[in-house]
């Protein structure tokens, strides 16, 4: 089915195109324009062909982004419950805000500063995840602070930071794709979660997913690998670069390091033994070799099917490894990339509110950088808590002994985005003080003590890092309802609430200012980047240490920033996936988006068009598995794993692998079943891989009315 750039009927182009912004979603942060008012529900939507990530193309997703600020479904007053367990009421800001910072208070005194913990999204302007950093180590002075952008590109970003000394999710513009004769796409899908992204791939496309997804059936070359074996893959496929001459060695010799080693890693690796491993076949691998190494330019670009592994650092590294060898990195319209997933997901990791990460991509157990931040920030280095526990290892710490006892949530819906999210969501159970700050009712506000209603995208000023390194400019184009407050004034109150009130501003430019200082000098050097010059410029690339620094759009075409200035080949060795398929739980469950939905679907699956488009979650099935199980399209059937089970119903075909179901993940019931093993270096999930078992259940239409559908308006905690 194609998809469709253009506006859904009867939506008419303006005559006045409105404010310049871009859309709430993903890391493409198209380019908008907003018209009208949400009160009147007048809101008129329209692409902007300024902005060379979609350049006037939108997908359905961005067209519709306006009906959540026009339709009478978001939060406009805090809610908070009266006693445990009971419903959440309308109570004034001051009453909310007292109240979070009288039990922060409490907690903390009881049980030390490591009692009340902090998670943040991957789709907060820079200023919010900055300032909520911040908050976290001067106001809260705690260590346990993380975000869902753990769970996005965490393991591209180590790879890439092992190899390169640097992680920008693309080291070049994204119209330099275009340029590329042959692209390997490894576990993406950018035809469902970007669709504009397809404008950029004009040459040889190469697909490696356990699916036949929208964009692999517009490759011209579909390795159809194994669910967690695309590390074997990433070496048999360098095995092959290397003993049949594509090997550029002339870059090698100038550029890079530690080749030596990386070949030896893959000797045993013959490609008759990556077929065993992965089921690609051999002339399928030699085929993409091929077709790589003898393009003029070429490029490998990784996407969360790669990441998303307990071996994903391990995995990107392979292909990092393999364009290293192909000579592809630092060449202009060459080279290696990730395609970031969530709409902050690179500024968002850059500024603070990772547990091991201060302003500027800088280490927070750097010496040097803590000294950098805490004299921007007034405060003595030593105030500063060291590194705190990865997103998932904060999670199921919640209302353990030695655990936080309270978390503030920030953009973000972890009851449904998080692996093992039953256990997750028992966590959040036992909590003593659960915040969140929301503009719906996600099903984690649902279960909070108060919750906090925030602005929106189009409702305020910020900056976003797209996925390209291109920082860019939200503008206001509508004034918010009456009630709601942006995440940046409910932080600033909660600060002065706490006794640590100055330096924190709801103020976008004073923060991104005072960023600006904070990140001067880091790998992420935005010193020069102003408001005015975004607007002038339509976004400028990181690192640009000086407003009269052109930025860098491809920082590594004169060398890499390690210190030789070479890349560096990492040797890996493959590792099964942490949880093999056995007589018990016969096949693997892979997980992914849809076009229609974003995310946990807390904001699409309140958007009827969108609704409309993809209503319930489903189970996709191999016709051959099917028919062994006795199952039809629209039974409903259970998946169950060793953490849980889920229902939906089947959808039958044969895009999947025989071995093989998928789910997507913007329901609760797929993180039900996903496995939390982590990587050992990022810390990443391993969300695209594990064992179940698929047995049908019936019609059941009252459990898929259960299943399906909106969020629930609420629940609350157990007494």
């Amino acid at each position: 089915m194609p998809i469709s750039l253009s506006p859904p009927a009867p939506v008419m182009a303006p005559v006045h195109l409105g404010e310049a912004t871009h859309c709430p979603y993903c890391a493409l942060q198209c380019g908008m324009y907003v018209r009208g008012e949400a009160a009147g529900g007048t809101l008129t939507i329209t692409p902007r062909h300024d902005i060379p990530a979609n350049g006037g193309g939108l997908c359905q997703k961005g067209w519709t982004a306006g009906e959540l600020l026009t339709g009478g479904v978001r939060l406009t007053t805090p809610l908070a419950r009266a006693r445990r367990g009971g419903p959440l009421e309308p109570v004034s800001w001051d009453e909310a805000l007292d109240r979070v910072a009288g039990a922060v208070r409490d907690l903390q005194t009881a049980h030390g500063r490591d009692a009340v913990a902090v998670f943040g999204g991957g789709g907060l302007t820079n200023e919010k995840a900055y300032q909520l950093g911040k908050f976290a180590r001067v106001a809260l002075r705690t260590s346990q602070i993380d975000y869902n952008g753990r769970f996005c590109m965490s393991s591209a970003a180590a790879a890439a930071n092992r190899a390169f000394g640097m992680d920008r999710g693309l080291p070049f513009p994204i119209t330099d794709i275009a340029e590329a004769d042959a692209v390997l796409m490894v576990g993406g899908n950018v035809a469902e979660t970007m669709p504009p992204f397809l404008r950029h791939l004009r040459g040889t496309l190469i697909v490696a997913d356990p699916r036949e997804t929208r964009t692999a059936r517009q490759a011209r070359l579909h390795l159809k690998v194994t669910p967690g074996t695309d590390l074997a893959l990433g070496l048999g496929l360098l095995h092959i670069a290397i003993t049949e001459g594509y090997a550029d060695r002339d870059y090698i010799a100038a550029r890079t390091t530690g080749f030596t080693e990386a070949r030896a890693s893959v000797a045993a690796w013959w490609p008759e033994r990556a077929e065993r491993v992965t089921g690609v076949p051999v002339a399928a691998m030699r085929e993409a070799v091929r077709l790589l190494a003898t393009a003029d330019r070429a490029m490998i670009l990784t996407g969360r099917g790669a990441e998303q592994q307990s071996k994903g650092v391990d995995t990107v590294t392979a292909f990092i490894n393999l364009a290293l060898a192909l000579g592809l990195p630092g060449r202009e319209g060459s080279g290696y990339g990730c395609v970031t997933g969530q709409g902050n997901g690179q500024g968002g990791r850059e500024h603070g509110q990772k547990a091991d990460q201060l302003p500027g991509y800088r280490k927070i157990d750097d010496p040097a950088a803590r000294a950098h931040v805490a004299a921007v920030w007034g405060v003595d280095p030593a105030e500063l808590p060291g590194p705190g526990r990865s997103a998932y290892e904060l999670l199921d710490a919640l209302g353990t002994d030695g655990g936080p006892r309270g978390l503030l949530v920030f953009g973000s819906n972890p009851v449904v985005s998080a692996p093992r999210a039953g256990h997750v969501t028992e966590r959040l159970a036992a909590l003593d003080l659960l915040v969140v700050s929301d503009f719906v009712l996600s099903e984690t506000a649902a279960m909070a003590d108060v919750v906090l209603p925030t602005t929106q995208w189009a409702e305020e000023h910020g900056t976003m890092t797209n996925l390209e390194g291109r920082v860019l400019l939200r503008r206001q184009a509508l004034t918010p309802p009456p009630g709601v407050r942006s995440d940046l004034a409910i932080v600033a109150g909660l600060a002065t609430r706490l006794g640590r009130g100055e330096g924190f501003s709801d103020d976008p430019r004073t923060v991104f200012d005072e960023l600006r200082r904070a990140s001067a000098g880091g790998v992420a050097d935005y010193s020069g980047i102003t408001y005015e010059r975004i607007a002038r410029e339509t976004g400028v690339f990181w690192p640009a240490p000086a407003e009269d620094h052109p930025g860098t759009p491809r920082p590594f075409l004169d060398g890499f920033p390690t210190p030789g200035g070479r890349a560096r080949f990492v040797p890996v060795e493959h590792r099964p996936p942490a949880e093999e398929i056995d007589d018990d739980y016969p096949y693997y469950l892979t997980t992914g988006r849809l076009l229609a939905h974003y995310q946990s679907g807390a904001q699409t699956r309140r958007i009827a068009a969108l609704n409309e488009a993809a209503p319930e979650p489903y189970v996709e099935l191999h016709a051959d598995l099917a028919e062994r199980l006795g199952i039809v399209s629209g039974d409903l059937v259970r998946v169950t794993s060793r953490r849980g089970s889920a229902k939906a119903a089947a959808r039958v075909g044969r895009a999947v692998r025989h071995d093989t179901v998928f789910m997507p993940f913007h329901w609760e019931g797929a993180n039900r079943l996903t496995n939390p093993a982590l990587d050992p270096t990022s810390r990443m999930p391993e969300f695209k891989v594990c064992a179940v078992r698929v047995e049908r259940c019936g019609d059941g239409a009252d459990e898929r009315d259960e299943m399906a559908g909106t969020p629930r308006a609420g629940r609350g905690r157990q007494a």
